[in-house]
């Protein structure tokens, strides 16, 4: 067990770090879902979402 505080701290760091990065990427994207809608709300659509008559 001489090197437990290491495998321990390393484990550690890896589930913050995984914690991390899914709470990033979770509030990235309500982050974006409101920006969108806010943009859609302005009247502004993306042009995947035209209809086909107006091409």
């Amino acid at each position: 067990m001489t090197h437990a505080f290491y495998v321990y701290a390393s484990y550690g760091f890896a589930a913050f770090m995984t914690v991390a990065v899914t709470l990033w990427t979770w509030a990235d994207g309500r982050a974006c879902r409101r920006e969108l809608a806010a943009l859609e709300a302005a009247g502004i659509r993306r042009r995947s979402a035209r209809n086909k008559d107006s091409e």
